[in-house]
């Protein structure tokens, strides 16, 4: 589904013809998504470009919500808000993982890059940068999925979830020692992995794989 240009202020819809379009979302009925659709994707679509100031990461925000929205129609209660409302906090909520994720990414990049001393990053990127960052994230994940997974586990359990070395000893039932060896050993294969992109010379393997041109 394509985001529509023009916004048509049918955020009015009567909220009981939104809850019957639910309904009918539940029952399997695609055409009546492809109304909510209509009626809502535009004020859905500036909420998502407003927080993560993005068309592309918000065009693909939209698209999670309504795919949600087919898969958990059923569970929308009328009794707790508008139907409206509630895509609402979906979309928001969305936005916001989706920029924490990228801002999580950026961070992790820019330890990378300062431990291996080849220059600094911003410390604190704009939503913007984070959000836009798509081939700063693929080549992250790309090169966190290139550790052996003990390595791949505790760096996204430091940088991602936010736990400390020794929350993640305790978590993983390890000694502290262990893990920060772990912690350590993976983020010099991540230098490894992340140089070429550093030093402006990205490797032909990693521009395949994502896609860049």
């Amino acid at each position: 589904m394509e985001h529509q240009p023009e916004f048509k202020a049918e955020d009015d819809v009567a909220p009981h013809a939104d809850t019957e379009l639910l309904a009918r979302i539940a029952a399997g009925d695609s055409a009546a998504l492809g109304l909510f659709y209509d009626a809502h994707a535009n004020i859905l679509f500036g909420l998502a470009l407003r927080i993560l100031h993005d068309h592309k990461e918000a065009e693909d925000v939209l698209q999670e919500v309504f795919l949600q929205v087919w898969d958990k129609a059923s569970v929308f209660n009328p009794a707790q808000g508008r139907p409206l409302a509630w895509v609402i906090t979906l979309t928001r909520n969305k936005a916001i993982d989706r920029l924490r994720s990228a801002q999580r990414r950026f961070r992790l990049l820019e330890e990378v890059g300062e431990e291996a001393g080849l220059g600094e990053m911003s410390a604190e990127p704009s939503p913007g940068e984070a959000a836009g960052a798509g081939e700063q994230a693929g080549l992250v994940c790309a090169a966190l999925q290139r550790l052996p997974a003990e390595q791949q586990r505790v760096i996204e359990l430091a940088f991602f979830h936010g736990l400390t070395q020794t929350e993640i000893a305790a978590a993983l039932n390890e000694p502290l020692g262990t893990i920060k060896a772990r912690i350590r050993r993976g983020m010099l294969r991540l230098r490894a992995e992340l140089e070429p992109w550093f030093s402006g010379d990205l490797r032909p393997d990693l521009e395949s794989e994502h896609g860049t041109s």
